[in-house]
């Protein structure tokens, strides 16, 4: 189980909802994944012309999943708070996914941005989910705004590169224990997800990793079992790291050869 907020959910994974090839192969992934959240843009969603739009909105309810707006594309505090409004004025929810691009190759977040934005849209009834970088002073600034979730990136928006920062991203776990954290964007394979949840993370937020995979609906649900195995690992107790060999096979006992010397 996870929370995020007032809400609870037994799927630890949440799905993007760009670049599939299909709406069938995004409904596909949504079941096959067990996903009970999907993230949506306001701003792609708006470009798909009324019809097009409609029929998205359609097949999102059919699937009876929470829906997380967010901000994708905008570069400036106002942008991202008019998106917000709009999207909860659409969507029904107070939830928004917060991003607010300050790099244009990297989409590297803007931190001062993304925290006076996060500051306004809580004033304004609004749970924030704010897309940030792996960084501690820039969590604990959002944290003190009014964040009870957090989603750093593993890697930026679509490289699939995994956990670039794993050292970060484990301070920031056990700095903020009773924080809800999603590592987002970066994530490339199942196993990249896996050693996210051994570190202790929450969930995952995936798109392209599925979105453009050979078989999409096989891939969410690779990822979706993946995500399963790091946190049972994590809650078992993973074993410490050693820099000697140490044996795994006890001597007492151990069957010997008569003829031995």
């Amino acid at each position: 189980m996870v929370t995020f907020y007032d809400r609870t959910f037994e799927s630890r994974l949440l799905l993007g909802t760009a670049r599939y090839p299909s709406p069938e192969a995004l409904r596909q992934a949504v079941l096959r994944s067990g996903a009970e959240i999907v993230t949506v843009s306001l701003r792609r969603e708006s470009t798909g012309g009324e019809k097009a739009g409609h029929a998205f909105w359609s097949l999102i309810r059919d699937l009876g999943v929470a829906v997380l707006p967010n901000t994708a594309g905008c570069h400036g505090v106002r942008e991202a708070i008019t998106t917000a409004q709009m999207a909860r004025e659409v969507f029904g929810t107070s939830w928004i996914k917060l991003e607010v691009v300050g790099d244009p190759e990297t989409l590297q977040p803007d931190p001062f941005a993304l925290v006076e934005a996060t500051r306004a849209l809580v004033a304004d009834g609004f749970q924030v989910f704010p897309y940030m970088t792996e960084d501690l002073v820039l969590a604990e600034k959002l944290m003190d705004a009014g964040c009870r979730v957090l989603m750093p990136w593993g890697a930026p928006i679509g490289t699939g590169k995994g956990l670039n920062n794993p050292y970060a991203l484990a301070l920031l776990r056990r700095h903020f224990p009773e924080a809800t954290l999603v590592v987002d964007a970066g994530i490339g394979k199942p196993s990249h997800a896996a050693a996210a949840m051994e570190l202790g993370y929450d969930a995952i937020l995936l798109n392209t990793a599925v979105a453009t995979a050979g078989d999409p609906p096989a891939m969410a649900e690779a990822f979706a079992e993946a995500i399963r195995a790091g946190r049972r690992g994590h809650e078992a107790g993973m074993m410490a790291e050693t820099d000697l060999a140490v044996a795994s096979t006890p001597v007492f006992g151990a069957p010997f050869s008569p003829f031995s010397g």
